[in-house]
């Protein structure tokens, strides 16, 4: 199955670099390419594609904001940002939007259509490296003197596999931490994702963060 993918992002160097290397990928096919954050929603409907790849700024209406009208709308596509380090700040903005994950600009070629692929498939991309920063720096700190959400409706297993999610872990690794089956983690995660109404993993490391279960670095 082929994934159609959107290309969301003002510079027309950087679109035309993804559609260069998505051209030479036999699963991957570039449905369309958008300049604006308008353009990226209009071309969604219009399209229909797996996932979109969305630059966090851009004039007018910025990938936020295109991310949130693109998640709460009639559609089935997934949205990953196209960031860079400096852009730091609007990292807990996407993740509230409703974004899969991210692409960092100077991410190996191969790696962005690893990520590509992963989010395609109903995934989130959380870790290594980068996106567990972000996630760890912002996601617990929307502003000062914030209050936490209150957790119910979960198991105390439950809990602890989403302090473990709100940790980046994956599911072999919450596995080993927890001495159970890759299987019997997996299960777990997916009881939180049916329980907490979380559309995937980003939100679920969310949720972790918002709750207490997980504080982010000072």
């Amino acid at each position: 199955m082929t994934i159609r993918v959107i290309l969301a992002d003002d510079q027309p160097l950087v679109r035309a670099g993804l559609r260069m290397l998505i051209e030479q990928t036999p699963d991957i096919d570039v449905a369309g390419e958008a300049g604006t954050g308008a353009e990226a929603v209009q071309l969604v409907r219009d399209a229909g594609p797996d996932v979109v790849v969305m630059d966090i700024r851009m004039p007018g209406m910025d990938g936020i904001e295109a991310t949130q009208m693109i998640t709460s709308g009639d559609t089935s596509a997934r949205v990953l940002m196209l960031t860079t380090f400096d852009d730091d700040d609007y990292v807990y903005g996407a993740l509230r939007a409703g974004a899969s994950g991210f692409l960092v600009k100077d991410m190996a070629l191969e790696d962005i259509l690893a990520a590509i692929r992963v989010v395609a498939a109903g995934d989130a991309i959380i870790a290594p490296g980068v996106t567990r920063r972000l996630i760890a720096q912002f996601a617990g700190q929307p502003g000062p003197g914030r209050e936490l959400r209150e957790l119910t409706g979960i198991t105390d297993r439950e809990r602890e596999v989403l302090r473990l999610v709100g940790l980046g872990m994956s599911n072999a690794e919450i596995a080993t931490a927890l001495y159970i089956t890759a299987g019997t983690a997996k299960t777990h995660v997916a009881r939180l994702l049916a329980k907490l109404d979380a559309r995937d993993r980003v939100q679920l490391v969310i949720t972790a963060y918002e709750t207490g279960l997980v504080s982010a670095p000072h």
